[in-house]
């Protein structure tokens, strides 16, 4: 089939992905954030993501992000959800699918589009951009059980 034989006069939203890797500690958990290095939200705290390529699936996109920002690598990670609110991103309509993973605490560093990389107690995480907060609250209400084992 070719691929190109199909055109719809109908906008399509972007894609990305976001990234909730978390890690026990000796003080508890812990989450791994970036700071944003460009706009929009540069300089605040956000969960690692990006766009997804047209050649790549979801999960696929949110571990080559996870590696080009923190230089973490992963094999897997599991689907939490998508975020589809309207007005989500200030750059235009984009939905992102979230997902999480659970690691053993590694040395990170901010590369790519982030200023720098650092693991945050749950309990003490800033503000953070667009809506990563939300994404973060429903990973740690889905995951709550396995926190604690």
């Amino acid at each position: 089939m070719n691929k190109g034989a199909y055109t719809y006069e109908y906008p399509r939203p972007a894609v990305t992905t976001d990234c909730v890797v978390f890690c026990k500690a000796s003080d508890g958990l812990s989450v791994l954030l970036i700071e944003r290095a460009n706009e929009p939200y540069k300089g605040c705290w956000a969960l690692p993501g990006g766009f997804l390529e047209m050649e790549e699936d979801g999960e696929a996109c949110a571990i080559r992000e996870l590696k080009e920002e923190t230089g973490l690598h992963l094999e897997h990670m599991t689907q939490i959800g998508a975020f589809t609110e309207v007005e989500r991103d200030p750059r235009g309509r984009t939905i992102s699918i979230a997902y999480y993973a659970f690691v053993e605490k590694a040395e990170v560093k901010g590369a790519d589009d982030a200023a720098q990389a650092k693991w945050f107690p749950v309990d003490s995480v800033p503000a953070l951009a667009f809506d990563h907060d939300k994404i973060l609250r429903l990973a740690l209400e889905v995951n709550s059980k396995q926190y604690y084992k």
